[in-house]
């Protein structure tokens, strides 16, 4: 690939990430919540976008990395998410845990608690998965099956968190990066059908 389109895909990835955040600090919202809340709604934020990051990283759509490498960055974002989603319920908890209770029940009247929890424990059965994958040894089609559907899980259920929530996410940027998120993922899953398709034949 030339280096100059390998440095195209990059800034685009980096932009997609790096501008809903930086105009969600400059929502006018923030004026009236305290620190812990915050950081607690920018810990969400950054969750979104590395959900970006995952499917192009072990999908090898992101160019200069070996295979190597884009497992290791796979791993190192999934730890990330998982950080960034402690840190976001734990402020949340902080602020106010009544809703969070509310929401962790599923009795929330707000649509986009729910969405929130069911990708909450499918990022949370995904690092257990992950972390049990060799110790119990598990077969590769059986992790690949389980892996893969819990991040169809977490996809759907953070994107739709995203959009319904009204806070301080500019909503054009939001919706942007949220369609690239799902367009990250249909690629990878179409991408991974069309390789065990293949195989099958060669077999």
């Amino acid at each position: 690939m030339p280096p100059a389109r390998a440095i195209l895909i990059w800034a685009v990835v980096a932009a997609a990430v790096a501008v809903p955040v930086a105009l969600a600090a400059g929502s006018p919202l923030l004026a009236w919540r305290g620190p812990v809340y915050i950081a607690a709604g920018f810990a969400g934020v950054a969750a979104l976008g590395l959900l970006l990051v995952q499917p192009l990283a072990i999908g090898g759509f992101l160019p200069g990395l070996s295979p190597a490498g884009r497992r290791r960055l796979h791993r190192f974002v999934g730890s990330a998410l998982v950080a960034a989603l402690v840190v976001h319920v734990a402020g949340l908890w902080i602020t106010s845990p009544p809703d969070v209770i509310d929401a962790l029940l599923f009795r929330s009247p707000t649509p986009f608690s729910a969405w929130g929890v069911i990708a909450m424990w499918a990022v949370f059965a995904t690092a257990l998965l992950a972390a049990l994958r060799r110790p119990l040894r598990i077969p590769p089609r059986w992790w690949r099956a389980g892996h893969l559907s819990l991040a169809v899980v977490i996809v759907g259920g953070v994107v739709a968190h995203a959009l319904l929530i009204e806070g301080t996410m500019e909503s054009v940027s939001k919706v942007v990066l949220c369609g690239l998120v799902v367009a990250a993922t249909a690629t990878l899953l179409a991408d991974l059908g069309r390789r065990a398709v293949s195989r099958r034949r060669a077999e």
